[in-house]
């Protein structure tokens, strides 16, 4: 895994470094599906303290930290402010047409069950 050249730097695993079974154990959990959804919704970067989860502020460091670790978003410091973004690029050229799968799925389903 890439380490970080600072501790103002995250550690993220690079585009070689990132394993199928990550991504999709990543996306697996509702609440970082709901990060995901977002962010690439948005597509651009966003901070931490934009997202209103439904979890504690311990547990929303994990969602995120499990998200960066399986190669799903990129986090930066920008100043005081942690921002995300989805490696969208990363994820297209290993997985084609993942990324989007899931999301249009998720989105059908939230229709279904009107959690949109």
């Amino acid at each position: 895994m890439t380490t970080a050249a600072s501790p103002r730097e995250l550690a993220h695993p690079a585009r070689d470094e990132i394993r199928l079974a990550g991504v999709l154990h990543a996306l697996s959990d509702p609440v970082r599906l709901r990060v995901v959804s977002e962010l690439a919704a948005a597509d651009a970067e966003l901070s931490c303290s934009y997202f209103d989860l439904p979890v504690t502020k311990s547990t929303t460091t994990h969602h995120f930290r499990v998200l960066r670790e399986s190669g799903v978003i990129r986090q930066v410091y920008r100043g005081t402010a942690k921002m995300n973004g989805v490696r969208r690029d990363d994820l297209d050229a290993l997985y084609p047409g993942l990324l989007d799968g899931v999301l249009t799925a998720a989105a059908a389903e939230a229709a279904r069950h009107g959690t949109g």
